[in-house]
């Protein structure tokens, strides 16, 4: 017996694919359309199931469109922070965390950090 089933794809390579397709829209894109552009593959449910847990993980945003919904694709830089803010947040350490942090950041990446924070004459001048 032959099993024509499709083979299963993890969440994350469904979300990836989802945000895929969001970020080559022209604007905001409704469910159908991602379903669309994703060939049909999967159903209509899944797309929204996917893309309302992309939306709880701050992946995206929606907007209200007649009856439905919008979806747009958070900025990369603001999605990585988030990442890192999680990151942080889940350690009882902060300090130790932030040390570490930026002792292993290279120098270029260490000057940017002390700018954006105002201090930009404390770049290891000394």
């Amino acid at each position: 017996m032959t099993d024509h089933r499709r083979a299963r794809r993890g969440q994350g390579e469904l979300e990836a694919l989802v945000l895929s397709a969001l970020r080559e829209a022209d604007g905001p894109a409704t469910a159908g359309w991602v379903q669309e552009r994703l060939g049909g593959d999967l159903a209509y449910t899944t797309v929204i199931t996917i893309l309302t847990r992309l939306l709880e993980k701050g992946a995206v945003s929606r907007e209200r469109a007649g009856r439905s919904f919008a979806w747009t694709p958070a900025d990369q830089a603001g999605l990585a922070a988030r990442k890192m803010r999680k990151v942080l947040d889940a350690e009882s350490d902060r300090e130790a965390v932030l040390a570490r942090f930026v002792t292993g950041l290279d120098p270029d990446d260490e000057r940017l950090l002390r700018a954006l924070l105002g201090h930009p004459g404390d770049a290891g001048d000394g």
